[in-house]
Formats: C-alpha cells, structure tokens, sequence
C-alpha cells in the first residue's frame, strides 16, 4: 500500500512539472525534464543525505514507468483540453502530501533522531518544487515565497512524528499526516491564505 501510495505521489509531481512547463512554454522535451526533476529531487537529496546507496530510483523502473506515463499523459490532456486556473497547485498539494510523509518514513526507517525526522521530510517534500520553479525561471521559488507550502508539510512532519511516537499503525500514521499535508495546502490555496511577509521597521 505505501508504495502505491507513492507512485501517486511522484505521478501527482510529475504531472505538476508538465504543467509548470507548460505555463512557461517549454517544448515536450522540457515537460519531461520537469516531470522527472519534480519526482526524484526530494527523494534523491534525502538519500544522499542518509548515505542511502544506490539511489531510490536507479533501480525502480516502475517509477520510472510511472513518472514517463504520467507527464506524457498530462501532456496528450494538455493538447485537447484546458485545465483549471488552479489545477497545478492542486495536483502539486498531492505529490506534497505524499512525498512529505514517505520522506519521514524513510527517516524513521534509518533510526535518526525526531528533529532529524522532521526535517528530512520537509525536504522530501519541498525540493522538487524548487527544482522545477527553478528550471521554469521562477524566482523566488513558491518555498520562499508567502505561501502555505513548506509549513504543510511541517505540520505533516510533526504530525507523523507524534503518531510513531505514540506508537500508532503505519497505516494510520501516513494517512493522517499525509491528511494534515493535504488539507492544510488545499485550504491555503481555495481560500487564499498566506504567510506574513518579513517587514522592515518604519
């Protein structure tokens, strides 16, 4: 069940890297290269970080498989219909979600320290999406932006942490903090809520 739950999560970033290409008028070949930076980013910096060889993806061509069909798919979609005005921030709030709490899985697999747990899935989470606003010219990056993003997925992090520490089910634990992921980005995004911006003293 959790690796289906991540092959969502990397197709959701995948399909959110298309779109973005999309927005920036990118060729096919860009829709790719975004497709696959968006999916394994996080995922790669949190193995290099655990000293995790060889690297998740090297060697899992279903994920692979599943990425190429899911920016390819989002592709041919693009071609004869429109998507929604928020259609990216949605799908990208899923691929969040998902990955944020496999990268606190992995961490707790590895027997890190809770804080190091905690950051490790934040990371997971958020490094595609840099990666891609990058490659898209998009400075700063949503991340650093006002917006409702790296915190989700804080409180998704510290959600999971709590629950392994209360010794709740896998099972339970990765839904209810995916779930926490999920709303908290979705609600930010419907309802248009944002951080504070840093202010200078008048």
């Amino acid at each position: 069940m959790l690796h289906v739950l991540y092959l969502i999560g990397v197709a959701a970033f995948a399909a959110s890297g298309v779109l973005a290409a999309h927005r920036a008028n990118m060729d096919p070949f860009g829709g790719l290269v975004l497709a696959f930076a968006a999916s394994v980013s996080g995922g790669t910096l949190r193995d290099l970080i655990l000293d995790r060889h060889p690297l998740y993806w090297t060697h899992d061509w279903l994920l692979l498989t599943v990425i190429a069909c899911a920016g390819i798919g989002t592709m041919l979609y693009l071609r004869r219909w429109e998507l929604p005005q928020r259609s990216l921030m949605v799908v990208d709030a899923v691929g969040l979600a998902v990955v944020t709490v496999m990268g606190a899985r992995a961490a707790v697999d590895a027997h890190v320290t809770p804080v190091a747990v905690v950051i490790l899935a934040v990371l997971t989470g958020v490094t595609g999406e840099v990666v891609r606003d990058v490659l898209c010219g998009q400075f700063p990056p949503l991340l650093l932006r006002e917006e409702v993003y790296a915190t989700a997925a804080l409180a998704g992090a510290l959600c999971y942490q709590l629950l392994h520490w209360l010794q709740a089910g896998p099972t339970l634990t990765t839904v209810a903090a995916a779930g926490v992921v999920l709303c908290l980005r979705l609600t930010a995004v419907f309802r248009d809520l944002h951080l504070p911006r840093l202010q200078s003293v008048q």
